[in-house]
């Protein structure tokens, strides 16, 4: 089954004071999504943004938000992100994983495209009786919390796995990713591409990412 590529900026590595423009230069570059990191200095050590600034974010956007909830109790706020703007909610698996079918139940009830992430340390194994439930799964390709760190290729073994069972929803990539690793990226199954740091600092961000289409 063929997937279409999307890239989705991470705006985690754009310059906060002047989101609005860079919104308006990652979707005039030929971005897909925003990406959105929610981190919360619990889940993950760092701290970013709340649903004021999504619900901002989407008022400016003009394409589909992608919302990465690194994040506690994710079930208690499914609904208070989805509000605030959210197109593609995606919650970890390590978060949740003693509530993971309630918690997956809530996302599912906010209308949202809904994904399940998983950390470099955490295999794709518990989301097997789930998969027809779950419309993407984010495997991060680098320890969730923090921009600008380096691609782990081994964690594409997570992605060939879910697609020899059958998995046929969007597989997301996120952290490392640049022209060098989409290509791996993409023929071991994934399709969709975060990027960050790469792309806000490149000085032609469209060629970066027509860069990184190619496989």
């Amino acid at each position: 089954m063929s997937h279409p590529i999307r890239i989705a900026p991470s705006l985690l590595a754009c310059d906060f004071a002047h989101l609005a423009d860079e919104l308006q230069r990652a979707e005039k570059a030929g971005a897909d999504w925003h990406h959105v990191d929610v981190m919360d200095g619990n889940f993950v050590p760092n701290l970013s943004i709340g649903p004021p600034v999504v619900q901002a974010i989407r008022a400016s956007g003009q394409i589909p938000l992608d919302v990465h909830l690194m994040i506690t109790e994710p079930k208690k706020w499914a609904d208070i992100y989805a509000k605030a703007g959210a197109d593609v909610l995606t919650f970890h698996y390590e978060a949740a994983k003693d509530d993971f079918p309630a918690t997956l139940e809530a996302y599912r009830a906010t209308g949202c495209v809904v994904g399940v992430a998983v950390n470099p340390p955490c295999g794709v194994e518990p989301l097997r009786d789930y998969l027809d439930q779950i419309d993407m799964i984010l495997v991060m390709s680098v320890h969730a919390g923090f921009g600008g760190q380096s691609f782990m290729p081994e964690v594409l073994d997570k992605v060939r796995q879910l697609r020899a069972w059958g998995y046929s929803g969007d597989i997301q990539i996120d952290g490392g990713v640049t022209d060098q690793t989409a290509p791996a990226c993409i023929e071991a199954g994934a399709n969709v591409l975060v990027a960050g740091t790469y792309l806000f600092r490149s000085v032609d961000m469209a060629l970066a990412m027509r860069a990184m289409r190619v496989s």
